[in-house]
């Protein structure tokens, strides 16, 4: 009994760590954390991610490869299978020394990974018209959503 309990179980916490990632049917195979983690990170402090943290191509893939739908206050996001993830418009922290959020409910941004060797970091940057990628300072506190392979 206790080992079908315990095999059980192994199986539901496997799912729900699995369940938290969507597949969106990118060309990759990659898929996107159902949700952001919480707070805002500098790309130092996002580092900790590791592999998880998407690279610039990826969140190239993502606009790229999904239809966008503006909610009022972030983006549906659908991938070519009809699954979806949702991305907020949280804004972004200004500074390193906490100058506050800025944009909240109006932009979103989500970091990517730093690009080997260069230091350079890149973000899915977002409103109600435009979704695109570009390069973000260092010293400002972005959202980031991991993705997994």
């Amino acid at each position: 009994m206790k080992k079908l309990f315990l095999s059980a179980l192994l199986c539901i916490m496997a799912l729900s760590a699995s369940a938290q990632y969507v597949d969106l049917g990118l060309p990759s195979g990659t898929k996107w954390k159902a949700t952001n983690e919480s707070g805002f990170y500098t790309i130092d402090e996002a580092l900790n991610f590791g592999d998880n943290l998407p690279a610039k191509w990826q969140l190239e893939e993502l606009r790229d490869h999904c239809s966008w739908k503006w909610t009022g206050n972030g983006y549906k996001v659908i991938g070519s299978n009809g699954k979806f993830i949702f991305i907020p418009a949280e804004g972004y922290l200004w500074g390193c020394n906490d100058y506050g959020v800025y944009e909240s409910g109006v932009e979103g941004y989500l970091l990517s990974s730093a690009r080997k060797g260069t230091g350079e970091t890149y973000s899915l940057i977002f409103d109600a018209q435009k979704v695109f990628v570009a390069y973000r300072p260092d010293c400002q506190g972005q959202s980031v959503r991991l993705v997994q392979q």
